[in-house]
């Protein structure tokens, strides 16, 4: 019998990753339980023929990939999820280890641990499944970078990934898994494979999910600084005993697929099975301004009201599972990526749909609580542009000041609503 049809989405996700509980961690004093800690949401990647380019290797074939994370709660062991969500073929992880970073390629002495699943040190990733490691004794204090290395032994398409890393991940030659520093070899900043870092934590965790796309995922800021909003977020929340799980996806829409599959589609997958007791929702501007551009020059324009109904859908969703969902207003866009391929992504028309949907995000009463990043970033002079000042100069991705204002909007009774 296939047991996964016999459970809700979000139930099969949970079961798949091995964190199901019959209780949220937020309501148990007791044990030790596992949370999210750090998450990348899985995309398929893609070809030449696309607009932007895909910045990962087509193949790795007797490599190592060591990739840096920054957790946000800390626990005292550890284990990573891995994932060939897109592959049409098994991936074959021939050894895994993680250590906490000392900065680069480098890892911290004496913290290398060998990771294994069932108990082996090799695992075959299959086609469109997770993967949960085995856990390990590895001690982890609140907002701490882990070294995550891979090797893949045999040749492999790569067709998972989280295209916007933003962190420097190390590919070289050979099972070098095990050693102190990388060097020699290419620099990428994709993510393959890697999609999770769970911790035991000792106390209880509340978790915060930032569901979004580019503005989300990072675009824009400087790399390897940890400078989005939702790593701001947690920032200052972990050390409070808040996770804050990043499942943003450069390009994503509500309502359709792009660089990433829909939110409609994925909600379950990355949001929910991370168990959260709330979700910020800054999605839709890729909705609007997708269709006419060169993305998509040819479809349709999509009005307010069909992505309204989309948010409606994800509120109900959220409210399904007890989940507290934050509805955050677009942000301004004119004239965005000039001197970019990408043409016709703004115009007159889109600004209104973009005004009717955050007039409808503040004044509808229908999520839970509201976060106005637009009345945040926006020029007080000129509202449907940046403020310089927070503007990355793209006129679309607020640069490192816009996502730390971003970040400083969010407060405690507003995520979690008074006590």
């Amino acid at each position: 019998m296939n047991l996964s049809r016999l459970l809700s989405p979000l139930a099969a996700a949970a079961l798949a990753l091995g964190l199901a509980t019959p209780v949220r961690a937020a309501d148990s004093q007791a044990a030790p339980h596992w949370v999210g800690s750090w998450i990348a949401s899985p995309q398929a990647t893609w070809g030449a023929d696309f607009v932007l380019p895909n910045g990962a290797p087509a193949r790795l074939h007797d490599q190592t990939l060591r990739q840096v994370a920054r957790v946000s709660v800390g626990g005292g062991r550890v284990r990573i999820a891995l994932s060939n969500a897109y592959g049409d073929a098994p991936v074959t992880i021939g050894a895994a280890r993680i250590a906490r970073s000392a900065g680069g390629s480098r890892i911290e002495p004496g913290s290398d641990r060998v990771l294994t699943f069932g108990g082996r040190r090799e695992v075959t990733l299959l086609p469109g499944a997770p993967v949960l490691s085995d856990p390990v004794e590895l001690k982890l204090a609140a907002l701490a970078e882990v070294a995550v290395s891979l090797y893949l032994p045999q040749d492999t398409a790569l067709r998972s990934f989280h295209w916007e890393g933003r962190q420097d991940a190390f590919l070289v030659a050979g099972d070098r898994t095990a050693q102190a520093r990388l060097d020699g070899g290419d620099v990428l900043q994709t993510r393959p494979f890697l999609s999770g870092v769970y911790v035991e934590a000792a106390q209880p965790v509340r978790r915060v999910v930032a569901f979004g796309d580019s503005i989300t995922d990072g675009a824009a800021s400087t790399p390897n600084r940890y400078q989005r909003w939702p790593d701001f977020l947690a920032q200052r929340l972990a050390p409070r005993g808040v996770a804050v799980l990043n499942a943003g996806i450069s390009g994503a829409r509500v309502l359709s697929d792009g660089m990433g599959v829909s939110a409609l589609a994925r909600f379950e997958r990355d949001v929910l099975s991370q168990r959260p007791d709330t979700v910020v929702l800054l999605m839709g501007i890729n909705d609007i301004a997708w269709p006419g551009s060169s993305f998509e020059p040819a479809r349709e324009a999509v009005d307010a009201q069909r992505l309204i109904d989309g948010y409606r859908q994800l509120i109900a969703r959220a409210r399904l599972q007890s989940v507290r969902i934050v509805g955050a207003t677009l942000t301004p866009f004119e004239g965005a990526l000039p001197g970019t391929p990408i043409h016709d992504y703004y115009s007159p028309a889109k600004e209104r749909v973009r005004q009717t949907v955050n007039a409808w995000i503040r004044d509808s009463g229908e999520f839970d609580a509201v976060v106005d990043f637009d009345a945040i970033v926006r020029d007080p002079q000129r509202p449907t542009q940046f403020l310089p000042v927070y503007d990355s100069g793209d006129r679309l991705h607020p640069g490192d000041a816009g996502y730390r204002a971003m970040a400083a909007a969010l407060d405690e009774p507003l995520l979690f609503g008074p006590r």
